[in-house]
């Protein structure tokens, strides 16, 4: 389970609709999955049971079934890997009488029960032996608690449930008040400690440390890494103890920094330099050569300190390698690293495809639940539906993209995980290039730093093409018919050009309110070069309600039948009309394989 895993209610009828209501309103964040035979109104639907359930387990995705434990037994049997690794799965009765933890029951799916069942009036049936009898899972401590090693675990556990007792030795200023119903005798020795060669039946590292890093940019990952596990090695402080890494913001897109945040399986977080500068009077090894490149007086002591707090203090002061400095800081208590600064800003350039939510790719939808905020034009964040439920949502007007991208950059520059939405496949003819050409001019040098990926999804032309047959079979391109940021004189000499080369072309943004012209203009250079009767294919609202396909020769395109929302796509000389035994029709473009394959059965 990860940490944007949002919980799956799946249920197989509309009768159990109502109580995955109150479920997900118990959980505060889940989507609603439903049998889409049965003719329930849910988030999203799918047509086989045990596929969707194993595809929803595949993604780590939490699974409360609101059915009986043996569909969820029989669905996920061949896909369980390890308790370690298993996403919570739990049965709910339809009733609401029993809720049971089937898998994951250290991996939330215990408290995730008991939160189901106080909800909805029913029984967690608890069946973890060291939930129920000593009320803690020592194999899976609380948030912020890592075990130096989980092999002494089984035995221990098996000790305290045969009667004995620990007694808890502490070294630390943190509280282990978690620990408390086993630690009132002495068979057995609990140790909370940072020390890395700490010994005892069990050993626990609260992660109450930070390691402040410094680098000159592009400074190598294996420098950075060694530099930090020296500092460790030589303070005798245990990886385990790490909360996370801190830095300048300056430095939020450096790879050697996140390289090592990955090494220690921490985040990775950032200070701006003027808060790097409120530390200055804590440092140990003020610099003004620091100062005078960054704005504050140092990084790794001043980062580390401002990550642990007021209540905290530097244990390690800067140690250098060639290229990179590190600090250790400690806090008087476990340290939640999603409070602590902020993180390399994320901007996902996501396209939404036609409309509907059959339309979008998995990974399209993946980027819209991890986001924090969702950036666009309003209509099209209308159309995600329930995947906009608790998300900031920054709409703008039509027309007004640069300033939508400017927000969605200036967002993630914040340190927010940013999805910024286009219909269609975001890299055509839409937001996607405007990002890079924002961030190249360098407006604001903070944009750089943002973590940008692209999401694609599925265009237009791809879209219409499927719905009529297979138009775009072979050789095609898309040209837009908008002289507002391309001038005229050049859209005519592609126009010419792509006649000549005789492609199959997509035309986007063919009319507008006032431009009428261009589409003319553009039947008139085709018919120069190929048949009258060469089939156009007219695509409006494509997966939106009232979207309409047709076919019409090229000399009876009529301009007049096209509008904003329509997409053209005008034949090759290659390209086929055949009429279907249903009065439809289907247009290809053949690739040749007919051709061929008579060939070699003539060979």
């Amino acid at each position: 389970m990860t940490e944007t895993a949002i919980p799956a209610i799946v249920i197989l009828g509309s009768s159990a609709l109502r109580l995955a209501e109150r479920v997900r309103a118990a959980l505060g964040e889940a989507e609603i999955h439903g049998l889409c035979a049965r003719g329930a109104e849910t988030d999203a639907s799918f047509a086989e049971t045990i596929p969707h359930l194993a595809a929803l387990f595949n993604e780590g995705r939490p699974i409360i079934g609101i059915c009986a434990a043996g569909i969820l037994i029989r669905a996920l049997g061949s896909a369980l890997q390890s308790k370690q690794v298993d996403p919570p799965v739990i049965a709910v009765a339809k009733d609401g009488s029993s809720v049971v933890p089937l898998l994951g029951g250290h991996h939330g799916a215990n408290d995730l029960a008991r939160k189901i069942a106080a909800a909805i009036g029913g029984h967690a049936a608890i069946t973890t032996a060291s939930d129920v009898k000593l009320g803690i899972a020592l194999d899976q401590p609380p948030p912020g608690w890592r075990l130096k090693d989980a092999t002494p675990v089984k035995a221990v556990t098996t000790k305290l449930l045969g009667g004995a007792r620990a007694r808890l030795v502490n070294e630390t200023m943190v509280n282990p008040a978690w620990l408390k119903p086993v630690v009132d005798g002495d068979d057995l020795v609990i140790l909370v400690s940072h020390r890395a060669d700490a010994v005892a039946d069990l050993v626990y590292h609260p992660a109450s440390l930070v390691l402040g890093i410094g680098c000159e940019r592009m400074t190598g990952a294996d420098e950075v890494i060694a530099l930090a596990r020296r500092c460790l090695a030589e303070a005798n402080l245990a990886e385990q103890s790490v909360a996370c890494i801190a830095s300048i913001a300056l430095k939020a897109a450096e790879p050697a920094i996140h390289a090592a945040a990955a090494a220690f399986g921490v985040a990775a977080r950032f200070f701006s330099a003027e808060e790097l500068e409120h530390q200055t009077p804590r440092l140990k090894t003020p610099s003004e050569i620091v100062f005078a490149e960054t704005g504050c007086h140092g990084v790794a002591e001043g980062a580390a300190l401002a990550a642990v707090g007021a209540a905290g203090s530097l244990i390690v002061a800067k140690t250098r390698s060639a290229r990179a400095t590190c600090a250790i800081a400690r806090a008087p208590d476990v340290l939640d690293p999603l409070r602590i600064g902020r993180p390399r800003g994320r901007l996902e350039i996501v396209g939404i495809g036609p409309g509907r939510a059959s339309g979008r790719t998995a990974e399209c939808d993946a980027a819209l639940r991890a986001a924090t905020d969702l950036v666009g034009y309003r209509l099209y964040l209308d159309l995600l539906g329930p995947l906009t439920a608790g998300k900031r949502l920054h709409f703008y007007a039509l027309g007004a993209e640069e300033e939508r991208v400017k927000a969605a950059l200036d967002l993630a520059a914040e340190g927010r995980h940013v999805a910024l939405v286009s219909s269609g496949d975001a890299g055509i003819y839409a937001m996607a290039t405007l990002v890079y050409e924002l961030v190249e001019r360098g407006g604001n040098p903070d944009w750089a730093r943002v973590e940008i990926h692209g999401v694609p999804g599925v265009s237009a032309m791809q879209a219409a093409a499927a719905r009529i047959g297979a138009p775009l079979g072979h050789d095609f391109c898309a040209i837009s018919l908008s002289d507002l940021l391309t001038p005229w004189p050049t859209i005519d000499g592609r126009l010419k050009a792509a006649a000549e080369g005789d492609f199959v072309i997509a035309f986007y943004n063919p009319v507008s309110l006032r431009r009428r012209t261009q589409l003319q203009a553009a039947k008139e250079i085709l018919l120069q070069h190929r048949p009258p009767s060469t089939p156009v294919i007219l695509a409006r609202n494509l997966g939106r309600e009232g979207e309409q396909v047709t076919v019409v020769p090229l000399q009876r395109l009529d301009i007049d039948a096209v509008d904003m929302l329509t997409l053209v796509i005008v034949g090759s000389s290659e390209t086929r009309l055949v009429e279907r035994p249903d009065g439809g029709q289907w247009v290809y473009t053949p690739r040749g394989y007919a051709d061929t394959a008579a060939l070699e059965t003539a060979s």
